[in-house]
């Protein structure tokens, strides 16, 4: 039996960290959306040409390759026995359409774990990064600050904070995020496989919660 996930989180919520305790403990394959467009583009399989001709124009790809590359990536032998799905589904018809795939394969999705974590504090993860001028380093904040406030422990360089990581930039990219994932974590909730997971926590704290839910899972299905 296997257990096939989808990992949800807004940008700063830890999903990456969350996804690699996943799969090295489960032993599933991760299959991000980007991971599976390079592959698919690497072994320059149609759908993938199809994929790369979009992204050289600078274009979103359209729902039929990206649902025709998720199709492929989900009938290799390594999904058996399971996979841990990161950055589709991205909207409803994605995910209706994951639906169909995984039914004629009958192998449905088990869970869909959604990392909470307030706007607020994602802010706080998200704005905190300043980089040093003259070495590179990379400091938070919050999590990793200089000795010296807007200096580098290293050089002396002054810290500067890179425009992606900006206030305005950030609010905007969460409040885009947030819109389009409502929907989804709608549909998901109707379906009754959503996992709501505290993520406003030690990362060790968040995979222990998520370890519970799929440990149960496991021994029920045996």
């Amino acid at each position: 039996m296997g257990m096939n996930i989808v990992l949800m989180g807004l940008p700063g919520a830890g999903k990456g960290t969350l996804a690699e305790k996943i799969v090295e403990k489960y032993g599933i394959p991760h299959i991000s959306t980007g991971d599976m467009f390079r592959a698919a583009m690497k072994e320059e399989t149609p759908l993938g040409l199809e994929a790369k001709s979009y992204i050289d124009k600078g274009e979103l790809v359209p729902d039929e390759v990206t649902i025709g590359i998720v199709r492929e990536r989900l009938s290799k032998s390594d999904c058996e026995r399971g996979f841990l799905l990161d950055g589709f589904p991205r909207t409803v018809a994605q995910a209706e359409a994951l639906e169909e795939i995984l039914e004629e394969m009958g192998r449905p999705i088990d869970y869909v774990i959604n990392i909470q974590v307030r706007k607020e504090e994602l802010m706080e993860r998200l704005t905190g990064r300043r980089i040093c001028s003259v070495c590179g380093t990379t400091y938070h904040l919050v999590f990793n600050p200089p000795k010296t406030p807007g200096i580098c422990d290293k050089d002396g360089g002054e810290l500067y904070q890179r425009a992606d990581d900006n206030e305005e930039t950030v609010t905007k990219r969460l409040e885009v995020n947030m819109k389009q994932m409502a929907p989804l974590l709608a549909f998901y909730d109707s379906k009754e496989v959503l996992v709501n997971v505290n993520g406003e926590r030690d990362i060790e704290d968040v995979f222990a919660d998520v370890d519970v839910i799929l440990l149960e899972h496991h021994h029920h299905h045996h």
